[in-house]
Order: structure tokens, then C-alpha cells, then sequence
């Protein structure tokens, strides 16, 4: 047997929802303090790093969170985007798609001109809500570390209620870790992290509120429905995390009584909400855009495809490895619970029942539900055109990718707590793993921040120069 959650509780058991791991008291305070270490060693290396506009979305993001600042809200006339423009010094975005506005010379990269007229940024128009009140108290930098605590509080939460003593640290010590993590929380004009840190969050709760037996149903409700909200806020933020919370809610439907025994209150008031958020943002849409499926993207301008699948699969490997090396432990972990339910189930029958087998077929269910949510988000990017090409940069393409973060930890964490013997040796490796995990994060990270976007898409002849996109 491993430390956490190989030792579960009889009664609990008994009841017929999931059981509760042995966390523990004695080392509790050690796993706190440890994955606020992790916290604190992102934030640290992300403001040791003086910030800049990458790319032309910064710039167009900027423009959105700025503009809601003043009280301008979404959309601007042509006299206000050209003032925008100018008190941000926006260049002409030469070699990309940007809104010229007209009279004058300055350019807000990637907005758009509505029918009526007025301009608006192409980029989904979740973030600046997210953003714009640190924008307000000057103190930009801090919003994507801020989201980045409330993930790293679900995730702490939902690992330590599935794996037991140090699962949380663990899961914390991994998510904060990657170079992905580290450039997009540098980046604070960019949502990649902020979306990110949500899904992780919303994940971390809602797997403690589908694990939590032993609370109470308005607890496990409310703390499920938190979850929820904190997806929905990524998915409005990109609209693509759509497949993200889709997952999640299949998840909670098909869990909610064969396993997790949770009260069909719960399962309504989750579901209902991803219902009523879907149909907020088809009225937004239709109100903003022209449209219930309307974005400020040109239609054909983002464009996904099969053909686009083989490329992808040549190309975005390397960049995915330098910038989420532990998407390598969860990959190994999915692995090792999907065999391990194997040979409990079919070679070992007699150890099929009580508690190993419990926690064997509940780490098989947690396990499908994180990795459909990551291979969702992943599979619809393998489709996408704009990365299928050997001329980006890490830094342009591993974003599209970061929302699976958060359920690569989770998965990451249980390799990393399985290791026999006392409780103290899993909270020593994953001291260790998350240090080397540093080591190679902030590699990766100074990497990626010294790479010239505009340099590298100078040098390439306009036909496959791709755009700043996504």
C-alpha cells in the first residue's frame, strides 16, 4: 500500500460514496506550508522578470481592460478608439491584422469595426471583467497571481481529498511550476493564465465536492456550484474551454449515483447553471456580436480542420515538452491507474472488493474525468491550422494549450504520492520533484520571455507567415 488515499475509510465505504484518504493532522502544517512555498517561489520569479507586450494580443487586451477603466464597456466609437489608441502608443501593427481607425494613424492591434460602426477587440471579452479592477488599482501584475492562489487553493483541496497527506502540495508544487505557468502569469495582459487558474480551481473543487461523502449535501452543493461558476468564468474568458466544462458537468451526471452518491439537488443546481450560463452568453452574443454563436473573429478567420491534425502532431510535441515537462507524469500516471484497475479487476479478482479495490475503481473514475478534460481541450487544438506549421515559437503556441494545467497536476500529483513507506517519504519526493520541476520551469520560462516574436515572423515569406491568433 501507498501513503493517502490507499487507506480509506471503512464507513465511508460502507456508505457507498467515495472515501476519504488518510490526510492526517501530524504533517498537515508541512504540506501547507509547502505548497505556499511553491506559490511564492511563481510569484517570485515572475516579478523578478520586468514585463512587456509580446505579441499584438497583449496589446489588444490591454486596450479592452484599459478602455473599461474609464467606463467604456466592450465597444467604442472611432473618436474614443483612436484616443484609446493614442494614450497607449498602439504602433501600426505591421504583418498583422489590427483595426485601423479611421482619420488617424494609430492602430489598437486586432480590434475590429462593428456593423453599427463601433470597434470592439476580436478576442473574446471575458478578461477585461477579470482584469480591469486591478488595472484600476495599479496592480495589473497581480491579477493573474491572484487567480493563480485561487487555484492553487481548489487544487490543494481536491488533491489532498482524493490522495491524501501531501496530494495537495503535490498538485500545487506541479501547477506553479511549469514554464507555461511562469510566462503567462508574467505576461498580465494575456488571460492564458487567468483561465487556466480558473479551470484548475473550479476542478480542484469540484472534485472535493464529488469526493467529500462524509459533508453535507449543502456543503458538497454549494462548494460543486462554486466549482461551476469558476469553469464558466474560464469559458467566458475563452470560448473554447467549452469543452472543459461540458466534460465537467458529463462527469458530475454520470458519477452522481453509481459513485459519489451525490443528491440530485446538487447535480440540478451544477447542471443548471452550466444551462443558464450557456444561454447568457448566446443572449451576450447575439446583443454584442449580431449573433448567438457570433464572435469578433472574422468568420473563416479562426479555422479548424483535420488536416490540420497530422502537423500538429509533428510540430507541437516539442513545444508542449518545454513548456508542461509534467504533462510526462501525467501521462504516466493515467497509465499506471488505467493498468493497475486492470489487473485488480481481471487478474486479481479477489482483491476487487473492500478497501484497495474501492480506492482502485475511484481513481479510475477520477482519473478518466481529469484526462477527458485535458485530451478535450488538446484534441480540438491538434485541429487547429494557425499551429500546424514548423515556424512558431513555443511562445506563440504552447497557450492554447495551458487550460489542461490543472488536470495534468492532479494526475502528476498521484504519480508523485504513490511512492511505499512512511507518511514523511511523499512529502520528501514531492519536495523534490517540485524543485526539479522548478529548475526546469524557469529554464524554460527565461527562455520563452527572450524570444522576438516579430523578429521570427519578419524573416518568413508572406505566404506562411501565420498571424497572431487565438
Amino acid at each position: 500500500m501507498t501513503a493517502g488515499a490507499e487507506h480509506d475509510e471503512p464507513a465511508s465505504a460502507r456508505r457507498g460514496g467515495w472515501p476519504r484518504g488518510r490526510g492526517g493532522t501530524g504533517l498537515a502544517w508541512l504540506e501547507a506550508a509547502l505548497a505556499v512555498a511553491a506559490y511564492g517561489v511563481l510569484c517570485v520569479l515572475v516579478l523578478r522578470v520586468t514585463p512587456r507586450l509580446v505579441e499584438p494580443d497583449d496589446s489588444a487586451y490591454r486596450a479592452s481592460i484599459v478602455a473599461m477603466t474609464q467606463g467604456h464597456f466592450l465597444t467604442l466609437s472611432g473618436a474614443q478608439a483612436e484616443a484609446l489608441a493614442q494614450t497607449l502608443g498602439a504602433p501600426v501593427a505591421r504583418g498583422f491584422a489590427g483595426g485601423r481607425i479611421p482619420g488617424g494613424l494609430s492602430v489598437i492591434p486586432q480590434w475590429v469595426q462593428l456593423g453599427d460602426g463601433r470597434w470592439i477587440s476580436e478576442k473574446d471579452p471575458g478578461y477585461p471583467f477579470l482584469a480591469a479592477p486591478f488595472q484600476a488599482m495599479g496592480i495589473i501584475r497581480w491579477a493573474p497571481l491572484f487567480y493563480a492562489a485561487l487555484a492553487c487553493a481548489g487544487l490543494f483541496a481536491g488533491a489532498r481529498r482524493w490522495l491524501g497527506r501531501f496530494g495537495g502540495a503535490a498538485a500545487v508544487g506541479l501547477y506553479c511550476s511549469s514554464g507555461a505557468a511562469l510566462l503567462f502569469a508574467w505576461r498580465d495582459y494575456m488571460p492564458t493564465f487567468t483561465d487556466a487558474s480558473l479551470i484548475a480551481a473550479g476542478s480542484g473543487v469540484l472534485l472535493w465536492a464529488v469526493l467529500a461523502a462524509e459533508a453535507s449535501a449543502r456543503r458538497r452543493t454549494w462548494a460543486g456550484l462554486a466549482g461551476f461558476v469558476m469553469l464558466e468564468a474560464a469559458t467566458f474568458t475563452r470560448y473554447t474551454d467549452i469543452v472543459v466544462l461540458g466534460c465537467a458537468a458529463v462527469a458530475v451526471v454520470v458519477v452522481w449515483r453509481p459513485a459519489a452518491r451525490l443528491p440530485f439537488s446538487a447535480v440540478a443546481w451544477w447542471v443548471g447553471s452550466v444551462a443558464v450560463f450557456g444561454v447568457g452568453v448566446a443572449v451576450f452574443d447575439g446583443l454584442v456580436y449580431g449573433g448567438p454563436l457570433t464572435t469578433g473573429y472574422r468568420p473563416g478567420e479562426i479555422s479548424f480542420g483535420l488536416g490540420a491534425i497530422a502537423p500538429n502532431l509533428r510540430y507541437m510535441p516539442a513545444h508542449l515538452l518545454q513548456a508542461m515537462p509534467v504533462l510526462v507524469l501525467g501521462l504516466v500516471s493515467l497509465c499506471w491507474i488505467i493498468v493497475r484497475w486492470i489487473i485488480v479487476r481481471w487478474i486479481r479478482l479477489r482483491q476487487a472488493s473492500g478497501e484497495a479495490g474501492f480506492a482502485v475503481r475511484r481513481d479510475l473514475w477520477v482519473g478518466l474525468a481529469l484526462a477527458a478534460s485535458w485530451f478535450a481541450g488538446w484534441g480540438l487544438y491538434a485541429a487547429y491550422y494557425w499551429t500546424a506549421n514548423p515556424f512558431g515559437t513555443t511562445l506563440q503556441f504552447a497557450r492554447f494549450y495551458v487550460p489542461a494545467l490543472g488536470a495534468i497536476s492532479l494526475l502528476g500529483a498521484w504519480l508523485v504520492t504513490r511512492i511505499p513507506g512512511r507518511p514523511w517519504v511523499a512529502g520528501l519526493t514531492s519536495a523534490a520533484v517540485i524543485a526539479v520541476m522548478f529548475g526546469l520551469g524557469a529554464w524554460s520560462f527565461h527562455t520563452m520571455a527572450a524570444t522576438s516574436i516579430g523578429g521570427a515572423i519578419k524573416g518568413l515569406p508572406a505566404s506562411t507567415a501565420p498571424s497572431a491568433r487565438g
